[in-house]
C-alpha cells in the first residue's frame, strides 16, 4: 500500500477543485437559465394576451362596420325598389 505524499494531495486538489468549481458553475447557470426561461415565458404570455385583446377589438370594430354597411345596403335597396316601382 502506498502512502499519499504532499505531492499527491496537491495533485488531487489541483485536479479536483477546478472540476468541482466547474460543476457548481454548471448547476448555477442551469438554475439561472431556468429562471430566465420562466421570466421570458411570463412576458410572452403577456404579449400574447395583448395581441388577443387587440384582435378582439379589431374584430368588434369590423363587426360594427359590417352592420352599418348592411343597413346602408338595405336603404339603397329600398330606394332602388321605390324608384323602380314609380317608374314602371
Amino acid at each position: 500500500m502506498r502512502v499519499m505524499t504532499s505531492e499527491d494531495v496537491k495533485f488531487a486538489i489541483s485536479v479536483g477543485m477546478p472540476s468541482l468549481l466547474v460543476l457548481v458553475g454548471i448547476l448555477g447557470n442551469n438554475s439561472r437559465l431556468s429562471d430566465l426561461r420562466h421570466l421570458m415565458a411570463k412576458r410572452f404570455d403577456s404579449v400574447d394576451k395583448r395581441f388577443d385583446d387587440v384582435t378582439r377589438i379589431i374584430e368588434a370594430r369590423f363587426q360594427v362596420q359590417d352592420e352599418k354597411l348592411y343597413r346602408v345596403e338595405q336603404v339603397l335597396d329600398a330606394r332602388l325598389r321605390h324608384l323602380e316601382e314609380n317608374r314602371g
